[in-house]
């Protein structure tokens, strides 16, 4: 079972606290967590890219010229893809790029980032993180103070929302709350900083 270190917000070391085998103590699935990835980043896509088909483009309503006697080629429309200023074949549509991955492969590829992020050190708990009003200033000091690194990814039981407000114009700091916790978010960010009860949470559900 690993175990990690529980800091408060000054940074002063306020205990030990025990991770979940089922969850930070897994042995990591790369591919999955790619298979993961891939689907966020597909589910991102807007895919509002429109070309106009013949049918489409205006003009080309009358016959260029008659179907015999002219020695060239028959053609019904100057709208047809193969001439110019005519309507695009096969051109790309609206569409949704978007598509699931089965509930167990997610899972499987939540508890590989966490477990990766805990075999590589880069988990730090809090035993509470609250502020009386909004305060950028403060926020920045108790990273400092708990020795985050540039990137950290700030998970919150909860959602407080001054918590919110004071970290989410730092540079290479998001919050978020423990309940959108995502493969992408877990790897692209340096450090991993939880709050005691996001850590339960996590537990709660995916143990």
């Amino acid at each position: 079972m690993p175990k990690v270190a529980m800091y408060d917000m000054q940074g002063a070391q306020v205990g030990e606290i025990d991770l979940s085998d089922n969850v930070f103590g897994i042995q990591p699935n790369v591919a999955v967590m790619h298979q993961f990835v891939k689907m966020q980043l597909a589910n991102k896509r807007v895919g509002n890219a429109s070309t106009k088909t013949r049918a489409e483009v205006r003009g080309g309503g009358k016959k260029p010229w008659k179907q015999k006697g002219t020695g060239r080629a028959r053609v019904g429309s100057s709208r047809n893809p193969v001439w110019r200023g005519g309507g695009i074949a096969f051109g790309p549509k609206p569409r949704d790029y978007s598509y699931k991955l089965p509930r167990k492969v997610r899972r499987l590829a939540l508890k590989s980032a966490l477990s990766s992020k805990a075999l590589d050190s880069n988990i730090i708990v809090v035993d509470f993180l609250t502020f009386d009003e909004p305060k950028t200033k403060l926020m920045v000091a108790t990273l400092g103070l708990l020795n985050a690194g540039k990137k950290t990814l700030l998970v919150t039981a909860d959602g407080d929302v001054n918590v919110y407000k004071s970290a989410r114009n730092i540079p290479g700091v998001k919050p978020l709350k423990a309940d959108y916790i995502n493969v992408f978010d877990i790897l692209k960010y340096e450090t991993l900083l939880m709050t005691k009860d996001a850590v339960a949470r996590l537990e709660e559900v995916f143990a």
